[in-house]
């Protein structure tokens, strides 16, 4: 972990991390930080109590949503394994899709109505859409 993701960790877990400096791009490249720092199982534990103790430090904690965090380490933690590297740069090079938010990555995975039920917010739910890359093939009988 470099210098600047160990301050930005801190400062995330503490709560002092600007909102201003903290956007889309932002939780995607903590979510990185996490998933490489402590495997998904872990990261997932972790970085859901440090996104709701920030957003409770923020004002906001009505903005924790369960589905978009857990969706998003997940995936992340697939590309984490795809593309290894010790560095960010590289790993959004490579994930560009990741870092847009609207429409973003997810569009694929989860109808809107599911995405942003309050169940989805509140609850991790299983995506409702079959993404285009992957093809589900029926066994032979």
């Amino acid at each position: 972990m470099t210098v600047d993701e160990r301050a930005a960790l801190d400062a995330f877990r503490a709560g002092t991390l600007p909102t201003s400096a903290f956007h889309h791009a932002d939780h995607v490249r903590m979510a990185w930080v996490y998933v490489r720092e402590y495997g998904l199982e872990s990261a997932a534990r972790q970085f859901v109590d440090d996104l709701k103790r920030f957003a409770v430090a923020k004002g906001v904690p009505g903005l924790y949503h369960a589905t978009i965090t857990h969706a998003y380490l997940t995936i992340v933690s697939k590309r984490v394994a795809r593309t290894p590297t010790d560095a960010w740069e590289p790993f959004a090079a490579a994930h560009p899709d990741l870092l847009q938010w609207k429409p973003g990555v997810l569009d694929g995975y989860y109808s809107p109505e599911r995405l942003w039920s309050e169940a989805a917010r509140t609850d991790v739910l299983l995506p409702d859409r079959v993404p285009p890359r992957i093809r589900v093939i029926a066994s032979p009988e």
